[in-house]
């Protein structure tokens, strides 16, 4: 007889170990299932996010900017360090630890909170009195009953047409992510499609670490979903560094040589273009990961790119059964997919669970980071809304002098009667870490006044944000 619980979760990634969690604290008889495994075969949970994303790919960040720092900017500081040298293995090891790390203690957590883990894959069986079979494909195969199920099946790569991820030569997140685990080698020359984040970031990466990088972008401007005073300015130092950025490109025939990967491309003029590299990485999008569902088998309704379609408060059309994260509409974010596991849990439980779309931060993590909350000024001007703007320079801050890092701004844009902030828009140092007093800000509906006439810590970065706050009335006082 299959075992009973009151939820079951497909998928352990961000949106899906959270829901799990969070049901489980709210009196819930929990299941989560999860196939995503390590290479000694254990179980990893965590999704994209940890395996091969957000966690991997910040570990990998903050190695390479420490290389550069060495290289670069410690004499700076009147530090000398001698011959510097680099052991890729090592540093891929590192991350690879860090990603193990994030595994075991989503698996601790499970434990805490009582939730059944098992390891395989879950798909749909058929309806039943009282809620759906769920089948589990696997080293723990076996059947399950639901009374209510969250499908948090994340997302994959998207490949370019008739150009298949080899994870050696055509790389998606999780090969870039890999480059020197075998060899130890740095690439000489690499190429990325796509400027988005994932581009960005393995881009810079690589670039810091020793290999000559080009991208090539399909978009004639560059982050088009990024206010563009931002984009200008993180274009400008990212081209400083020595990233070869192609706006406006149109990519031909992509194929495999002896020594790598050669690209045929038009640029902005049409004019025929050859890139040949040693390693090429896709980042043209993701896909919602529905394959293997078999979802048909109890009606799951499938939009046309592929995602679960779900309403304001990610419900299917099938009663019990709700879905989140990348699976569905919305921006492909662990943190979105977070408080949408979070609200569906509370729903399930009787509560009243809420996420706001609208105030969902992005975050870049290269260097200058880029982050922003809100509409851009593009957006407003399209929607003919009359606005303010004011920004401050991280140039005219004392902390970021003394960080060294002095590049990009904060922006505030307010309602130009009410004054409440509308989108606030940073490229900077830890512009990661500043978004979130703008998105509590948003979340109460402040002004730009408000940030303005709160006290904030001196010499900090954080006074930026006070300060493009007051420029927004014209009134800075440090610029």
């Amino acid at each position: 007889m299959s075992k009973i619980f009151d939820l079951i979760v497909i998928g352990a990634g961000p949106g899906g170990y959270i829901a799990a969690i969070r049901a489980a604290q709210l009196g819930l008889n929990v299941a989560c299932i999860d196939d995503w495994t390590h290479d000694a075969g254990g179980p990893a949970p965590g999704g994209t996010c940890t395996n091969v994303g957000c966690i991997p790919s910040k570990a990998l960040l903050q190695s390479s900017e420490h290389y550069e720092h060495a290289a670069k900017h410690f004499g700076e500081h009147g530090i000398g360090v001698g011959s510097l040298s680099l052991d890729l293995k090592k540093l891929i090891a590192r991350k690879d630890a860090v990603v193990r790390q994030n595994n075991d203690g989503i698996l601790y957590l499970f434990k805490k909170n009582k939730v059944a883990f098992f390891h395989g894959r879950g798909s749909f069986v058929a309806a039943v009195d009282g809620g759906y079979e769920i089948a589990i494909a696997g080293k723990d195969a076996q059947s399950l009953v639901g009374k209510q199920v969250v499908v948090a099946t994340g997302s994959s790569a998207r490949a370019l047409p008739g150009v298949d991820f080899d994870e050696d030569r055509i790389l998606s997140n999780d090969g870039a992510l890999r480059i020197g685990r075998d060899d130890g080698q740095v690439p000489k020359k690499l190429g990325l499609i796509g400027s988005g984040v994932i581009g960005l970031e393995m881009g810079s990466v690589w670039r810091r670490l020793g290999a000559e990088v080009t991208v090539l972008e399909a978009l004639p401007t560059f982050l088009g979903a990024v206010d563009q005073q931002i984009a200008r300015e993180a274009h400008k130092a990212f081209v400083k560094q020595g990233l070869k950025i192609e706006l406006g490109v149109e990519v031909g025939e992509v194929k495999k040589t002896k020594k790598g990967v050669s690209v045929a491309w038009k640029d902005a003029k049409g004019q025929a273009q050859t890139l040949d590299v040693e390693r090429l990485i896709v980042s043209i999008g993701r896909v919602p990961n529905t394959a293997g569902l078999n979802g048909e088998a109890v009606g799951l309704e499938i939009d046309p790119r592929g995602a679960i379609v779900v309403d304001d408060d990610c419900r299917t059309r099938l009663p019990g059964v709700w879905a989140v994260g990348d699976v569905v509409r919305g921006p492909m974010l662990a943190h979105k997919a977070e408080e949408e596991g979070v609200a569906v849990a509370e729903r399930i439980a009787g509560q009243h669970g809420h996420v706001d779309l609208d105030l969902v931060p992005w975050v870049i993590y290269t260097s200058p980071e880029i982050a922003w909350v809100g509409r851009t000024e593009e957006q407003l001007k399209a929607q003919g809304r009359a606005y303010k703007a004011g920004s401050f320079p991280f140039m005219a801050n004392g902390r970021a002098r003394a960080l060294g890092d002095t590049t990009g701004m904060v922006k505030f844009l307010a309602d130009a009667k009410t004054d409440e902030i509308l989108g606030v828009h940073i490229v900077g140092p830890l512009a990661s870490e500043l978004i979130a007093e703008a998105c509590v800000a948003m979340a109460f509906r402040a002004s730009s006044e408000d940030i303005a006439r709160i006290c904030h810590a001196h010499p900090s970065l954080s006074e930026a944000t006070k300060e493009a706050a007051l420029a927004v009335d014209k009134r800075t006082l440090n610029f």
